[in-house]
């Protein structure tokens, strides 16, 4: 967050918008995944800031429940995680986070189950994949809230005033800088939602209308990956039963994006892509690391009524979540600590094309591009082999 600038201002600002600043790469693909904090699925890496283990390997980190009593950090049992006693509201999440001492998580559902987590036995591709390419480590959800306003962000660099699920009015207008489908149409560079039932660009209604011919069927990935044609900039919205949120298998998700990853690093394209893997938000799961101050995006208040709502704003991050990043230019085995957020995907892909910024916030958030070195000749040219992910090969089903 050291920049200066401001909403509309370009990374370079003496070259034209819509010029190529990243040379090397030229296709993004952003997989966007369900509910789970940084802890929760890799607080067990034994790389970046997971977990404080004690003598025995096992986690000390723990929250106090209703009667003052230590609960700690604990393996969840599978396949299924526990969403039924787990909470990201706006309320919750503050609560949960608690001005830094992160020592609500148990407070809030009165269940165990938020300092549960994961570890290599039940994800073994994700956690090859985090040691071989690279992971983020202060990588946050951009507000302490749940799924929609995180997605917002991601698309806007603002959630426009929303801190909830609710599905949003279908006439209400979008930011007034617009998203970052809009910067892409005004400098002809391609894109598209790959979604299975709902793509998140129903989240903001006007523009699913005006945009829907960038929409394709997540089937289609697969195709689009093999035949060379891949847009600009891939979105992918996976199916709701492998996106790893409320009452879903992981094991199974973590095999939906291993499948995914497969055909893209399969692709012709390959040698020029970035593949990017982020969590929407913390999901209600246990992270030891407190969100820092953020930069406002704009000037539209969350909406919220204090009280009873807890007070707050969107000045400060989301908990931390999983992060992932695959290129042929990757940094091998690489924990970036650069302080990152859903708008620094946006970031990521301004500083490609050198696109003026939606909001203060993606104008202040870092790229992505401290898990890259184009520098080098890129050491992943030809994709390595992984771990294979407990469910293979990947049908759709358990």
């Amino acid at each position: 967050m050291a920049s200066a600038r401001g909403p509309g201002s370009l990374p370079f600002p003496g070259r034209p918008a819509g010029s190529d600043c990243l040379p090397g790469i030229d296709h993004i693909v952003v997989l966007v995944k369900e509910n789970h904090s940084y802890d929760s699925y890799f607080g067990m890496l034994g790389r970046g800031d997971g977990f404080t283990l004690g003598p025995g390997g096992t986690p000390l980190n723990s929250n106090p429940d209703v009667a003052g009593h230590q609960v700690r950090a604990h393996h969840l049992s599978l396949p299924l995680n526990p969403s039924l006693h787990v909470s990201q509201t706006w309320d919750s999440s503050h609560r949960q986070w608690n001005g830094g001492a992160m020592d609500g998580f148990v407070t809030t559902t009165g269940s165990d189950d938020p300092m549960g987590y994961l570890d290599e036995t039940d994800l073994p591709w994700y956690y090859s994949f985090a040691r071989t390419f690279g992971i983020g480590d202060r990588y946050f959800a951009s507000v302490l809230a749940r799924t929609f306003p995180n997605r917002r962000f991601l698309q806007a660099a603002t959630a426009a005033g929303q801190v909830g699920d609710t599905i949003p009015n279908p006439f209400t207008r979008p930011p007034a800088a617009g998203l970052i489908w809009d910067l892409l149409d005004a400098h002809g560079i391609s894109w598209v939602n790959y979604f299975a039932e709902v793509p998140d660009l129903a989240l903001w209604p006007r523009n699913l209308v005006r945009s829907h011919s960038h929409l394709r069927e997540i089937g289609d990935f697969d195709e689009d990956c093999r035949a060379g044609r891949l847009p600009a900039v891939s979105l992918i919205t996976p199916e709701v039963f492998t996106d790893e949120g409320e009452f879903e298998d992981d094991q199974l998700g973590e095999a939906a994006t291993a499948s995914l990853f497969e055909s893209a690093s399969a692709s012709p394209l390959w040698p020029r892509m970035m593949f990017i893997t982020v969590w929407d938000e913390g999901g209600g799961f246990y992270d030891h690391v407190p969100p820092p101050p953020a930069v406002p995006p704009d000037d539209i208040p969350p909406g919220i009524h204090v009280p009873p709502d807890k007070p707050g704003g969107y000045d400060r991050y989301g908990f931390r979540v999983p992060c992932l990043v695959a290129s042929p230019f990757a940094k091998p085995g690489h924990v970036s600590s650069v302080v990152y957020d859903h708008t620094s995907i946006l970031a990521t892909i301004e500083l490609k094309w050198n696109l003026p910024a939606l909001t203060r916030r993606d104008a202040a958030a870092s790229p992505l591009t401290d898990f890259l070195d184009l520098s080098q000749p890129p050491p992943f040219l030809t994709p390595p082999p992984l771990q294979r992910p407990t469910i293979w090969p990947f049908t759709g089903q358990r």
